[in-house]
């Protein structure tokens, strides 16, 4: 498409969109996100539909979700913000419970519902939230730049030549609709944005209505009046969105004064309302807890806030999808562009830091925990994060492979070349989501990677058992940076040793982190003199 003809085409609907729905504002977003493009692509038969909540600001997932099993380690790391043990919400996981104010993500939980997987992130860690949120949303490593997004990358797959074509009778809705105040990377194809975006939840009720805000009396209102009017005609979606929006008459009640839950009600109504939209975006903010994190109860404050709220968003969320008969399509999964360190800050907060768990949720999720608490050390210090078991783009390779039902040659297209052989499909989705695919085998619970000596000054022997095929074995400080990769290779299945040599190395505490197939473990190795 020409700039000229793609600029005549897009600035009607960016017009019009930004007073669509319900206060969020929607302007048309650019097509070159990778995911948005995989994901809206119509190759795939499926009606699935995929929920991204963004956690914005770098939540502290070990206030999230807590490492009961390992209470005291954890408790003298932050005692001036942890959780009191015997107020731990348990989860049905042996030594895991999440925070108190999560009673409706604990009711998720005890229904089969949701699942936490625990400690992801990538090597190499950044700590800078727009640099953060970029690799998060291209699927990128964090030493390159991707200008695309990975749901961008999928609706690309999926609906070539967007926009040009679109919307047409085969695919007449969005391909993705984000509601917030900023277009997402997330959605951005290899040329254009494959989503729109409503901004303000008022101007979608504003649509559906057949209304537009007051405009103020004067000539310059009653121009901005003229313009709402021809936006509103000639955007191509406008229609669409409103037969859905009007096709629903009744949903569930949402918690007041819950902006995550004002967003979640538009997209429950949407799906319900019969838009072939794969994805949606929304997101919740103010995770950026430096200090004042909690009250002097520490059940209580800003964190425990944020987190009651998106609880009892995503509870009111799939308890309307189960209401409107569409449960079975939607899965959802949170995430934030990074955790917090693992000693609390004196101010009563957590600093940025590494991994942190995801929650995916949804009646045809593979309920419960995948991963093992977090190894905390026994005195933390202010240097020490959270080490990574799971790549997140495994967990969003799982997502397009289980739930989009993409084949995996076509979702290995979709990420970085060097980072193909270590993504996993990983046991998130039930058996029988799609056609064809079945649940992978499940994860071992004996020790598959130790060292000796433990600790160690030059130099340690690393065991390892493989099951066979790819094997990878990485050494990460806890800052979260890979230090080597020892390990990078197929093996026959079997025991095998390898030495870790750590001369020029300070001492203090490393990561062993194993990856075989859906399988990994994390050792903790102490250096000393």
């Amino acid at each position: 498409m020409k700039r000229k003809d793609f600029l005549l085409s897009a600035i009607p609907a960016a017009a019009i969109l930004p007073e669509v729905i319900n206060g969020y504002s929607v302007k048309a977003m650019s097509s070159a996100s990778p995911l948005v493009q995989a994901l809206l692509r119509g190759t795939t038969l499926t009606d699935h539909v995929l929920v991204i909540i963004q956690l914005s600001g770098g939540n502290d997932g070990l206030n999230m979700v807590i490492p009961v099993a390992d209470y005291s380690n954890y408790y003298n790391a932050r005692t001036n913000i942890a959780i009191p043990e015997n107020r731990v919400l348990p989860i049905g996981v042996s030594g895991t419970g999440i925070h108190p104010s999560m009673t409706g993500l604990q009711t998720l939980f005890n229904e089969g519902k949701a699942k936490v997987i625990q400690a992801v992130g990538y090597p190499q860690p950044n700590f800078s939230h727009f640099r953060a949120t970029d690799i998060w949303m291209s699927g990128s490593n964090s030493n390159q730049e991707v200008y695309s997004g990975w749901a961008g990358r999928y609706l690309n797959y999926e609906y070539p030549n967007f926009p040009t074509g679109y919307p047409n009778t085969d695919m007449p809705d969005p391909l993705a609709i984000q509601i917030g105040s900023t277009t997402t990377l997330t959605t951005q194809g290899t040329s254009v944005n494959m989503g729109m975006s409503i901004t303000n939840p008022t101007n979608f009720y504003n649509l559906v209505n057949g209304t537009t805000d007051p405009v103020p009396d004067t000539p310059a209102g009653k121009e901005l009046k003229f313009i709402r009017q021809v936006n509103q005609q000639t955007q191509k979606y406008s229609t669409v969105i409103k037969a859905a929006a009007n096709a629903v008459t009744q949903q569930v009640t949402y918690p007041s004064n819950n902006s995550l839950g004002d967003q979640l009600k538009i997209v429950a109504r949407l799906v319900k309302g019969g838009l072939k939209t794969r994805v949606y975006l929304v997101s919740f903010g103010g995770f950026d807890n430096h200090s004042v994190q909690v009250n002097t109860d520490t059940t209580t404050g800003t964190h425990a806030t944020l987190l009651q709220r998106v609880s009892d968003a995503i509870k009111a969320f799939q308890d309307d999808l189960k209401f409107l008969g569409v449960e079975d399509r939607v899965v959802g999964m949170t995430y934030s562009e990074f955790g917090r360190r693992i000693k609390s800050n004196s101010s009563t907060g957590t600093d940025h830091g590494a991994a942190a768990p995801m929650f995916v949720f949804g009646s045809k999720v593979e309920a419960g925990m995948l991963g093992v608490n977090p190894t905390i050390p026994v005195n933390a210090t202010v240097n020490d994060n959270v080490p990574m078991q799971y790549d997140f783009r495994s967990v969003y390779s799982t997502l397009l492979e289980k739930w989009f039902c993409l084949e995996r040659s076509v979702v290995d297209s979709l990420f970085p070349p060097n980072i193909n052989a270590q993504l996993q499909s990983l046991p998130l989705i039930k058996a029988g989501a799609c056609s064809g695919v079945t649940a992978p085998p499940p994860v071992p619970t004996e020790v598959l990677i130790t060292n000796s000596p433990n600790p160690f000054s030059g130099s340690t022997e690393i065991k390892f058992t493989t099951a066979g095929g790819h094997t990878f074995i990485q050494i990460i400080d806890t800052l979260g940076r890979v230090i080597k990769t020892l390990v990078d290779t197929d093996y026959t299945a079997g025991t095998y040793k390898i030495s870790f040599v750590a001369d020029g190395l300070a001492n203090g505490i490393y990561y062993a982190r194993f990856q075989n197939g859906v399988t990994q473990q994390v050792r903790a190795m102490m250096k000393v003199r």
